[in-house]
């Protein structure tokens, strides 16, 4: 069987013989609810199989490895991508994605880390790229560019997701410093006036990893190309 193939089948819908109680999408519920509850790293297929009450050896009918389960994993958690045929315009429909996608991240923290390099996926997956690139449908973008703003939306969503994980940043839920930071910067003033204004001015702004603003940016960036392009 070529290199690939077998990974390929489990995620294009042709699985294998099931067990009794046991099937790929129970395994893979098994191992979602163990990933949202304790971490990515938590998952193994002994984990999985206790949890399900059967042998590490029975799983193996079903997935070869852990990349695997976790490439099945991606599949199931990302969901049906969405139809965004009844928002009107290419902006309230990546703005629409963009919330769909922060939902989903929201119920699933691991999915945006094992989601990222060269890998085999599945079309649940490659159907939320497909909504992405076919919300600029019509607005004079070559393809190049429209699969650019896609990769620039997915990975500004990435990273505001990354800097909204707890532990992940110096900075505490209302933009402030967190106090050791804080401890530093009363400390060092004078070496870093502009962030030390910036953080004195920023109390009331919203606590989203700076998302929202980060979307705007983008989108008024596509709006600026979009335009132009028009005229």
């Amino acid at each position: 069987m070529a290199a690939g193939s077998k990974i390929e089948n489990l995620l294009w819908e042709q699985p294998p013989p099931t067990r009794p109680s046991l099937s790929l999408p129970t395994i893979a519920t098994a191992a979602i609810a163990i990933a949202d509850a304790d971490g990515i790293d938590a998952v193994s297929m002994q984990r999985v199989a206790g949890d399900l009450g059967f042998t590490k050896m029975s799983l193996y009918r079903y997935v070869s490895s852990k990349s695997d389960l976790v490439a099945v994993m991606i599949e199931r958690a990302v969901g049906d991508p969405p139809d965004l045929s009844a928002v009107q315009g290419w902006r309230p429909k990546l703005e629409e994605l963009a919330r769909l996608v922060a939902e989903v991240w929201a119920r699933h923290p691991w999915l945006p880390w094992v989601t990222m390099g060269d890998r085999m996926m599945g079309p649940r997956e490659i159907g939320w790229s497909e909504a992405a690139v076919g919300a600029l449908a019509g607005t004079g973008l070559t393809g190049g560019e429209r699969l650019d703003a896609a990769l620039l939306l997915f990975g500004h969503l990435r990273n505001t997701q990354s800097l909204a994980t707890a532990g992940t940043q110096p900075w505490a839920e209302d933009r402030g410093a967190s106090p050791a930071l804080a401890q530093l910067l009363d400390r060092h003033a004078s070496r870093f006036p502009s962030l030390v204004d910036a953080l004195a001015d920023a109390k009331d702004a919203p606590a989203d990893s700076g998302r929202a603003f980060g979307l705007a940016c983008v989108l008024d960036g596509l709006a600026a190309r979009i335009n132009a392009r028009a005229s």
